[in-house]
């Protein structure tokens, strides 16, 4: 399997080649921020794009971006995101999605080759592999609140509800679709657990659980 490497660290981007290679897979390319990983896919066409969440310039979301364009825009690559440590609202707002090719794994799971490598080939063929931590903390969160249960979009979308905007309006101001509006509004009624009653109802319900109104 061809795969592409992206990460700012020179050792560990060393290592990862290393241990990629050591697995049967043919890395065809190495980057080390957005733009150079995006560019390498889209040259390339790898089975696997292999990625850091954190990469220059800013160090903050770099790598889920690029998971996002990946999937969006060549859905035969499939995606493995690398993590310092649990980071939340990233991992929610990748799974919110279709989660076939696309893993999200600590750095330090790479330490066990075996491991790692199978979790490469699983991910590489279409399957989905998650740290056992990321599952752990996204559970808690999914029971502590509900809310936190929302993409960074639909709590957007909420807010703007929360404002008084209407589909057309939150449309306008997301620069997107009523559909695309609506479609953000009925995952959000469901996330919440709100009763299947009159649509309307349950749009001032979820604005209340918002506004810390209405539990």
């Amino acid at each position: 399997m061809r795969a592409v490497i992206a990460e700012d660290s020179v050792l560990l981007r060393v290592g990862l080649v290393k241990v990629l290679e050591m697995g049967g897979f043919d890395v065809v390319a190495e980057a080390g921020d957005e733009p150079g990983l995006l560019a390498a896919v889209e040259q390339h066409r790898p089975d696997i794009a292999v990625t850091d969440v954190r990469m220059p310039p800013s160090h903050s979301s770099e790598g889920v971006r690029c998971a996002l364009v990946i999937r969006e825009r060549w859905p035969g690559t499939s995606v493995l995101l690398l993590s310092q440590y649990v980071e939340e609202q990233y991992a929610a707002d990748l799974l919110a999605k279709e989660t076939a090719g696309l893993g999200y794994l600590l750095k330090q799971r790479v330490a066990d080759v075996e491991e790692f490598v199978e979790a490469l080939r699983r991910v590489a063929s279409g399957g989905t592999a998650l740290d056992p931590q990321v599952v752990s903390q996204l559970l808690l969160r999914r029971r502590s609140d509900p809310l936190e249960r929302l993409t960074s979009r639909e709590r957007e979308v909420l807010e703007l509800m929360a404002s008084g905007r209407s589909n057309l309006g939150i449309a306008q101001q997301l620069v997107v679709s009523e559909s695309t509006v609506a479609k953000h509004i009925n995952n959000i009624l469901a996330k919440l657990d709100l009763p299947n009653a009159d649509a309307d109802h349950r749009r001032v319900l979820a604005v209340l659980r918002f506004l810390g109104i209405a539990e």
